[in-house]
């Protein structure tokens, strides 16, 4: 019961934010992620805090282009991913997601330059490869993993129990087609 009221209150959080692509589908998932993740209920809750506070504070901002920037946040440290104009988008992305309370590190695999629709599509086609095959992954919590491609360079973080596991998603990574780069953000529970 205590799941769930959390989770509803990650789902109010989000909504309140201006972050409305909330999807009732995603419910299922984020009370599954709660359950298995390898934080504890107040720690997946403070890092969802996080997220939310600099993707609105990106929004807000008139250098950052906050919708080519994905956010994720894992035991307070933040993982900027995405395609961006300018070194100084960069910067300021960077300005903002340390200036968040709660904020332990920012790493950042964001790219200078242009993305094409094609490269958009096959980022996507990359990262769904990816998923799939970590779901079918014994022994891995695939939602306890975030993937995203950008122009081909894969970024992977989240948290894992062990080493084992972490070398098996990288692996996983770089085995599938167009992926050009992975970068490992990656942290060992329990090393």
């Amino acid at each position: 019961m205590k799941r769930l009221f959390v989770l509803l209150g990650i789902l109010c959080l989000v909504w309140a934010s201006g972050c409305a692509p909330v999807l009732i589908g995603g419910g299922a998932a984020a009370g599954y992620k709660v359950g298995t993740d390898e934080r504890g209920v107040g720690r997946i809750w403070d890092d969802t805090a996080i997220t939310t506070k600099i993707k609105t504070r990106m929004i807000e901002d008139s250098v950052v282009k906050a919708r080519k920037i994905d956010v994720d946040t894992t035991d307070g440290n933040v993982v900027l991913v995405g395609v961006v104009k300018t070194n100084a988008e960069v910067q300021r992305a960077l300005e903002i997601a340390r200036g968040v309370p709660g904020v332990k590190s920012v790493r950042s695999s964001l790219q200078v330059g242009d993305k094409t629709i094609g490269q958009s599509m096959d980022d996507k086609v990359i990262v769904s490869k990816i998923k799939t095959r970590l779901l079918s992954e014994p022994g891995i919590r695939s939602l306890n993993i975030d993937v995203d491609s950008a122009k081909g360079v894969v970024t992977l973080s989240g948290i894992v129990k062990t080493q084992v596991q972490k070398n098996r998603i990288l692996a996983i990574a770089k085995e599938i087609g167009g992926t050009v780069r992975v970068i490992d953000f990656i942290k060992v529970k329990y090393p």
